[in-house]
């Protein structure tokens, strides 16, 4: 087998260095791109923060509280009430034909410690017909065990029977999914023992597969989209409708005099 020639030789060189040079060019401005919409979102941060404090003094006939952290805000949405919370509260007022008053507590970029020392207390002045949980996403980018489950028994030691708890969503990517498995393990234990619904939604957003990423995500690849809320609301929707239905029927039953 003969040896290519310079020329040949030179073609080949020519192409590897413009390959690679496209790659770095891509990469750089993909890292670039993905700087520029981190800091657009984070812009949002006190738009949404100031849109949940506005809308909680409204008034409602049923009061929903609602712990967690940017998700729960609905950093990624096109708007704050295309979170799941959103999402959620308007399912609420359709199926009982109430008004309904939204608490949102939750804090952008809060792990299970924080969680416990800044929202805890302001919960316990209030008296929800619905609570949910979603935290802990944070928690996995520096996990610690055993921190993780001494803030999850301070948060569901506080809730009631009838709170909503979610486990932590599926991060697609091998060696975070190690951590989530553990979660999540941490989450089923402890919600078992104060006999707290855990909504599924790991299983829900890890359903929706890896081509999620470009579907369901926001364009800083970590907050869900609007399409993404909806997937979190759905992973809720089965546990609200069946509690709402029941605690609702009693209430109805009890009004009717009925048995």
């Amino acid at each position: 087998m003969t040896s290519p020639t310079p020329r040949i030789r030179s073609t080949i060189a020519g192409g590897a260095l413009f390959v690679a040079t496209s790659i770095v060019v891509a990469s750089t401005w993909f890292r670039r791109d993905h700087e520029q919409q981190k800091a657009i979102l984070n812009k949002t941060l006190p738009v949404h923060s100031a849109w949940w404090r506005d809308h909680a003094i409204q008034s409602g006939e049923l009061l929903y509280v609602a712990i967690g952290d940017s998700a729960a805000q609905g950093i990624g949405a096109s708007s704050p009430n295309k979170s799941y919370v959103g999402v959620l509260a308007d399912h609420l007022r359709l199926v009982t034909g109430q008004t309904v008053r939204v608490v949102n507590l939750s804090v952008s970029g809060a792990t299970v410690a924080l969680a416990a020392r800044d929202q805890l207390s302001r919960f316990e002045a209030l008296k929800p017909d619905l609570v949910t949980v979603a935290i802990g996403a944070n928690d996995i980018a520096q996990w610690n065990p055993e921190r993780f489950e001494a803030g999850i028994r301070t948060v569901f030691t506080a809730l009631p029977p009838t709170a909503l708890v979610a486990d932590v969503p599926c991060f697609h990517l091998p060696h975070n999914e190690v951590k989530v498995a553990v979660a999540n393990e941490i989450i089923r234990r402890v919600a078992a023992e104060h006999e707290l619904t855990v909504v599924p939604l790991h299983a829900t957003t890890k359903r929706a597969g890896i081509r999620s990423i470009t579907t369901h995500v926001a364009k800083d690849l970590f907050h869900p989209n609007d399409r993404g809320y909806r997937s979190w609301a759905e992973a809720f929707l089965p546990a609200l409708s069946a509690d709402v239905a029941h605690r609702f029927s009693e209430v109805g039953q009890a009004a009717d005099g009925t048995d």
